[in-house]
């Protein structure tokens, strides 16, 4: 079997590990504090705040960035759910522009058309998806018009690009993942970054219970730090991240020369995609069979999602619209296949080939 996703783990972070927990101190402390720094700087952020989780990294960044009870933040309705919960977390509310065909990622022209249609709208979370950069020429303009915070959600991202500039360093706040299946992880976890010093104080208050000095709580916050295991882990990783992702790009090279089947639409290709995932559309109905038959020949694929977030269950008393023109016709469509830096040529292979025999 070819898995969708593998975790690229080795020697180094094993005896990363170890030195933590030979020291005696596992929890929070000053490797994290290392990976906050380094991995800030790597982004182009002045200030970076670690977490347990990218959800909890995201809440806390529409906290921190002072939104909250009654706020409506505009964001995409195509993403993992994480991205409006943690809107929801805060007491804001979500509002959802359609997604572009090609890029999968939100619509600055559906933004703009949102924006006339809903007043007071306060900020926009945007999502970087599947390692593909939003269009930030575009959505710059419409926040400075609007006079919108934005919040960027990179837990796909990791070293994606727009014209050389890294995702994550445009918005006021924005917030990664490290979960296993990422282009970089630390077992669980995530990370605010800001250039903004208020919003990074506000962030490292709310993740250490309110505090900034021992035991003297100012404010209302939670226990989403993470701990110096993670920690060491996201070093080693990160120093691997320029090669992984070179890899993914190296990968998603081949299957754009070597597949060649018209039942498929490959993605659209942007300068600075790291390819998280590798996402082509199948047409006319056909992705039942087309998965079927990836199973039958033991290729992993994923669907990522086959439902839009506002027509989710959980979201079925909102009182959200649930009908999104490009977001439905997408969700229906598309199917990741294998991308991650570990596959090796023969594997690249047997899945190009593998699909190239697949027939309607």
């Amino acid at each position: 079997m070819i898995n969708i996703s593998r975790p690229n783990l080795g020697d180094e972070e094993k005896n990363a590990v170890s030195k933590v927990i030979d020291s005696g101190m596992i929890a929070c402390g000053e490797v994290v504090k290392e990976f906050e720094n380094t991995f800030a700087k790597f982004a182009g952020a002045s200030f970076g705040i670690a977490t347990t989780s990218g959800t909890t990294a995201l809440e806390v960044a529409i906290r921190a960035a002072g939104l909250g009870e009654g706020d409506k933040i505009l964001t995409t309705p195509y993403s993992f759910i994480a991205s409006s919960n943690a809107i929801m977390y805060t007491g804001a509310r979500p509002v959802f522009a359609d997604i572009e065909e090609g890029s999968f990622n939100i619509s600055p022209e559906h933004i703009e058309s949102k924006l006339k249609q809903t007043p007071g709208i306060k900020a926009l979370l945007i999502v970087h998806l599947f390692g593909n950069p939003c269009d930030m020429d575009k959505i710059m303009t419409i926040v400075k018009k609007y006079k919108l915070i934005l919040i960027e959600d990179c837990a796909q991202a990791h070293g994606t690009t727009w014209k050389g500039k890294p995702a994550g360093s445009f918005g006021a706040v924005s917030a990664f993942s490290f979960y296993p299946t990422k282009n970089m992880t630390t077992g669980e976890g995530g990370i605010v970054l800001t250039s903004d010093s208020e919003i990074a104080q506000r962030a490292r208050m709310l993740i250490n219970h309110g505090m900034q000095v021992r035991y003297y709580h100012d404010i209302i916050g939670y226990n989403y730090r993470m701990t110096n295991i993670a920690a060491a882990i996201g070093l080693c990783q990160l120093k691997k991240l320029n090669d992984m992702n070179g890899k993914r790009i190296r990968n998603a090279k081949f299957y754009y020369e070597n597949l060649k089947n018209s039942a498929l639409i490959l993605p659209t290709h942007t300068d600075g995609h790291v390819y998280h995932q590798f996402t082509v559309k199948v047409e006319d109905g056909m992705r039942e069979n087309f998965t079927k038959f990836l199973e039958e020949n033991k290729i992993g694929y994923g669907i990522f999602y086959p439902l839009s977030i506002p027509e989710q269950k959980c979201y079925s008393a909102m009182s959200f619209e649930t009908s999104y023109q490009v977001t439905d016709s997408v969700k229906n469509k598309v199917v990741s296949i294998p991308v991650h830096p570990l596959l090796t040529l023969e594997e690249l292979n047997e899945v190009a080939c593998v699909i190239n025999r697949y027939k309607k």
